[in-house]
């Protein structure tokens, strides 16, 4: 994996981001289901790290799977986000990390069935997003 972009120390991250926030995107937490400010949201806009700011998703891309975070079916570009194997929770998963800043977003699931372009969900944390509605 290439060195990320944006470059903090753990004192620096924890001076940008909420105690929470730093949980999720620094340490690979999860926030709890159905409490993200995005799991429902309809707005119409894109979605960034809020760590960093990068683009990460579109709402073009959001769907309801209702699981009880957002769920994408494609990141907005391919290199915007890093796939890498998560064997932590005793299973295997792929965690999705913001290719900017290497900030834990959340994980990727194949096979699900549900009826989107790609078979894939992107079960991202509300709080590692930040959206910014179309027209900002």
């Amino acid at each position: 994996m290439t060195s990320p972009k944006v470059q903090l120390t753990d004192d620096e991250w924890r001076q940008k981001l909420t105690p929470e926030e730093f949980q999720v995107l620094r340490r690979a937490g999860t926030e709890r289901p159905y409490t993200g400010e995005y799991t429902d949201t309809k707005t119409e806009g894109v979605y960034e790290c809020r760590a960093c700011g990068a683009e990460l998703f579109r709402s073009t891309e959001k769907f309801e799977s209702h699981c009880g975070w957002p769920s994408f079916f494609d990141p907005a570009d391919s290199s915007a986000v890093i796939l890498r194997p998560d064997d932590s929770m005793g299973m295997r998963r792929i965690e999705v990390l913001c290719a900017n800043c290497h900030s834990h977003l959340g994980h990727v699931f194949e096979g699900e069935g549900y009826p989107t372009p790609t078979d894939q969900r992107y079960c991202i944390n509300s709080i590692s997003l930040r959206l910014v509605p179309a027209g900002s």
